[in-house]
């Protein structure tokens, strides 16, 4: 994922690792909204329509405590079936996120009710980069009652599909506003690209900007926050100050969430 390219020909951050198989994650924790990549979504014809296998070594044990309570309502046997694909799901969301979301259909398939398997077929398919589907389920899973902050991903979804227009409207919420930390930085970073998506990159940079970064921060919200913002320089021809803000990136990233460090060997 390091570097790769997105249609405008830009480049975006590398997602951050985790997966909600084990533990319930809200959407900016669990993968962190990126800039949208520009490829068609991948349809379901393109991904195998087989039930995947589980190992022996998956457990329903291994689900959080707070979604296995969501399964509560499903009789033992298929509670621990949707809890075992849950859980197979968030293993593989990083390294094979089509294998993730067919984990994670198989879990809807018999739990489909249920806000927290909802939810788990979206952030699959988010990082599989089926935008079209990720927004349906975000959205049900926020009509069932999801308790997490899923409006940076539906808004990231929404230029996925190529409305960002509509990923803008939707930062001008209330429940938009609301959002506190990370959660709020997560849709900065949207909208700003929503903003980049139009050309608009002037308007990016004082999103970006407001409140005031901090470059001394670190963790992968900052990191990708600084490598944005750098993108968004580097967009507006300003190469020198684009290069500190990767270096402050790349200084930021303690988990390598993105290419921040071949960006500055690229500039400098």
């Amino acid at each position: 994922m390091v570097g790769e390219r997105q249609g405008g020909g830009e480049r975006r951050p590398r997602r951050a690792s985790g997966g909600q198989g084990q533990r319930r994650q809200s959407a900016p924790r669990s993968s962190g909204p990126n800039r949208a990549r520009g490829t068609q979504p991948r349809t379901d014809d393109q991904r195998t329509s087989d039930v995947p296998l589980l190992g022996s070594d998956i457990e329903a044990k291994q689900l959080a405590p707070e979604v296995r309570r969501e399964l509560i309502t499903l009789d033992k046997a298929t509670a621990d079936y949707v809890a075992r694909h849950l859980v197979a799901a968030g293993n593989l969301i990083d390294e094979d996120p089509d294998t993730a979301l067919a984990h994670a259909r198989a879990a809807r398939n018999r739990a489909g009710r249920i806000a927290a398997v909802r939810e788990a077929v979206g952030i699959a398919a988010y990082h599989a980069g089926d935008w079209a589907q990720a927004l349906a389920e975000l959205r049900a899973a926020r009509r069932m009652g999801s308790k997490s902050a899923l409006l940076p991903m539906i808004a990231d979804c929404e230029r996925g599909v190529g409305r960002p227009e509509r990923a803008i409207e939707l930062a001008r919420s209330d429940e938009a506003a609301a959002l506190t930390g990370d959660d709020a930085d997560e849709l900065r970073i949207v909208v700003a690209g929503a903003r980049s998506d139009l050309g608009q990159f002037e308007q990016a940079l004082a999103i970006l900007s407001t409140p005031q970064l901090d470059p001394a921060q670190t963790g992968q919200t900052a990191a990708r926050l600084f490598y944005v913002y750098a993108d968004t320089l580097l967009a507006l021809e300003r190469s020198d100050e684009a290069l500190q803000w990767f270096i402050n990136a790349a200084a930021s990233d303690v988990d390598g969430v993105t290419d921040a460090e071949d960006r500055v060997t690229e500039l400098a």
